[in-house]
């Protein structure tokens, strides 16, 4: 589908979800150590959950309100956003059901296996929803400035973090993705991310192996 509005990064920052929430499955399946040491001591867990919210809190707070100012009056509309917020609503308590098993030190490894599942289902499920729905109501109901508005306040919520965000965005990301979106960066945020962003990152080893 073309679209009107840019949705580069929608896209990338959705894949970067998935991969994630793929190698929460593999370390929660690890049966030659502890799952909860294993996921626990993960940087990329908490990047994960961190930037999981920002994506999340910026579409409520910001996107679908201005979408529901447009689209009033077409209930249909209206009632794809209801679904978008009420899917959101279900993965904090996902999140911190996790956080919970993680510090149990008697059953929690016995959960992990199945909160794996529920966040592959749950917000595998939301994201390919907004994909094959929201987006297209998106790009027909927001404006070019409210767009622009949306990414701006997404970045400030993310901050300094903006030196581990791009490359975890663009970890494994195809040559013509990370080529499309550095060409869209100003010139000091391309060369940050090629000479220092990017290295760091990967010394960080996210999860761990």
């Amino acid at each position: 589908m073309t679209y009107r509005l840019d949705m580069t990064m929608m896209f990338a920052v959705h894949d970067a979800l998935r991969r994630d929430v793929e190698r929460v499955a593999k370390l929660t399946a690890r049966l030659d150590d502890d799952p909860r040491r294993l996921l626990g001591a993960a940087l990329g867990w908490e990047l994960f959950k961190s930037y999981l919210r920002v994506h999340h809190t910026t579409e409520d707070d910001l996107l679908w309100p201005a979408m529901e100012r447009t689209l009033a009056g077409r209930p249909d509309e209206l009632a794809l956003l209801a679904a978008m917020e009420s899917e959101h609503a279900l993965i904090d308590p996902l999140l911190a059901s996790f956080d919970v098993a993680l510090a149990d030190p008697d059953t929690g490894h016995e959960r992990l296996g199945g909160l794996a599942d529920s966040l592959a289902t749950v917000l595998g499920g939301h994201l390919g929803h907004e994909e094959r729905e929201a987006l297209g109501v998106i790009d027909l109901s927001v404006t070019e400035e409210e767009w622009r508005r949306f990414g701006q306040e997404h970045s400030r919520r993310i901050g300094p973090d903006a030196s581990r965000y791009l490359p975890w965005v663009l970890d494994e990301a195809s040559d013509e993705r990370v080529a499309l979106i550095l060409g869209r960066m100003p010139e000091h945020i391309r060369t940050a991310y090629r000479d220092e962003w990017r290295a760091a990152y990967v010394a960080l080893n996210t999860w761990g192996g």
